[in-house]
Formats: C-alpha cells, sequence, structure tokens
C-alpha cells in the first residue's frame, strides 16, 4: 500500500519567552492554565486540524506542554522571526502537507476560524499563502498596531500597511475597510521557500513579514471573517481576557 496523498493540516504555534512588553507570556496564567495551553487547545478543537505542535527554543515552554499532554519541539534559539521557527518545526513533514501558523497569544482564538483557512489551500491552484481579514470601521483604521489589508475582487492581497488604507475620499463611501488577522495558512513547501526569501524593502518599512511574500510575486488568499482577535502584549490584555474567560466560566 503507497503512503496516501491526502495532505495532513498541522497547526503550530511559535512561542517564545523573551517579549519585551511581558515577558515571560506563554506561561502567564489565565483562570487556572498558561496561556499556551489555551491556544493549544483552541487549535486542537479546529474540526480539521489533526496535530498542533508548539515551537519554541524554550525548555520551560516545553516542559510546560509537557506537563498538560500536548506536543512540542524544540528549535534554535536564533531565528530571525515564527515563520522561520515554523519552518524548522516542520522539517518532517511532507511537501503538501499544510502548516497553519497560530499565534500564541490569543487564547480566545476561534477553531473555526482556524478552519477556514484550509479549503484554499486544498484548491487545484492554491495560493502560496491563506490568511485571515474583518471589516472594521475608519476609526479602528487610524491605529497602526491594527495592520490593513487591501484585495482584489478575488479577496487576494494587494497591499498590508499600518497606515489607514485605502484612504476613503468621499466620507459617503461604502466601501469595506479590512483589518488584517495574522493567522497564516501554507503548504510546507511554500513554508520552506518562504524562510528563504530575503527581506524586502517594504517589509523593512512597514515592519510585515507578509510584505515579503507580495514583493515576491506570491499570492496571498484572503478569508473574511466576523472573528475579532484579543491578542495578549500587556497587563491590560492580560486583565481583559482573564475577566471575558470568567463571565463565560471557561
Amino acid at each position: 500500500m503507497g503512503v496516501s496523498s491526502v495532505p495532513r493540516i498541522v497547526a503550530i504555534i511559535p512561542a517564545r519567552m523573551a517579549s519585551t512588553r511581558l515577558p515571560g507570556k506563554p506561561l502567564v496564567d489565565i483562570c487556572g492554565k498558561p496561556m499556551i495551553q489555551r491556544v493549544y487547545e483552541r487549535a486542537k478543537s479546529a474540526a480539521r486540524v489533526s496535530e498542533v505542535i508548539v515551537a519554541t527554543p524554550d525548555k520551560e515552554i516545553i516542559e510546560a506542554v509537557a506537563a498538560f499532554g500536548g506536543k512540542s519541539v524544540l528549535t534554535s534559539p536564533v531565528h530571525r522571526s515564527g515563520t522561520d521557527r515554523l519552518a524548522e518545526a516542520a522539517s518532517e513533514l511532507r511537501d503538501e502537507d499544510i502548516v497553519l501558523n497560530v499565534q500564541g497569544d490569543e487564547p480566545l482564538l476561534r477553531p473555526e476560524a482556524i478552519d477556514s483557512l484550509i479549503n484554499p489551500l486544498l484548491a487545484p491552484s492554491p495560493p502560496e499563502i491563506a490568511s485571515l481579514m474583518r471589516r472594521i470601521t475608519t476609526e479602528e483604521a487610524q491605529d497602526p498596531n491594527l495592520v490593513k489589508v487591501v484585495v482584489d475582487k478575488n479577496n487576494r492581497a494587494m497591499y498590508f500597511s499600518r497606515s489607514a488604507i485605502p484612504y476613503i475620499r468621499d466620507e459617503h463611501s461604502e466601501l469595506a475597510i479590512y483589518g488584517h488577522i495574522g493567522l497564516y495558512g501554507y503548504s510546507v513547501r511554500s513554508l520552506r521557500a518562504f524562510s528563504q526569501l530575503e527581506p524586502t524593502p517594504l517589509e523593512r518599512a512597514e515592519s510585515l513579514e507578509q510584505l515579503r511574500a507580495l514583493e515576491n510575486g506570491w499570492r496571498i488568499q484572503m478569508v473574511e471573517t466576523d472573528f475579532s482577535p484579543i491578542g495578549v502584549d500587556t497587563e491590560e490584555d492580560l486583565i481583559k481576557v482573564r475577566m471575558l474567560l470568567m463571565e463565560r466560566s471557561v
């Protein structure tokens, strides 16, 4: 019997202890569980994900994941980005397998948002990358920490920016403005190729890694969702997430 050609869907969570605004972030307690466990369980709940792996250079995180029965891999401490860490963690996967890059600081991530990335990657002519976007207000668009994306009529990304794009000259325009959600999907082949690309001028200017893909002519298929993520970057974020979870009795 030959090896199955059906791609595996693997969620990989890059995580590290070094965080400038919230040191030791992956292991902060959120209602009785470390944050990395909260994210892991959300990813594990996605209907189409076959495996979840935490990729980390830190033995403390390896031990924490083992304590709740999860799977992790120890990666190099010198990676320049989470994507490079992902590529190392995916070294044992096949080229046609699909990797979902799940951010390790979103303990309220919705499993169905993860699942929504998969269909474009299984299409007959798949894009190199799939990612998520949500509609935002003109007020939200002014926040440089919220990355905006402009798409074509087929919802393929044309540009990402920290600036408010597109510029709306007519205040009564009904044109949608989209915020980018940093959840990515790729084939292992694309992930490995991306990790070999050198940083590009627009990427450096905006400090947005996805611009490296666009500058190299890659296709990024955006999928619209109504999911609005709450990332944990500060103590204030941590308090907010704890309160939300207590309200839901999760």
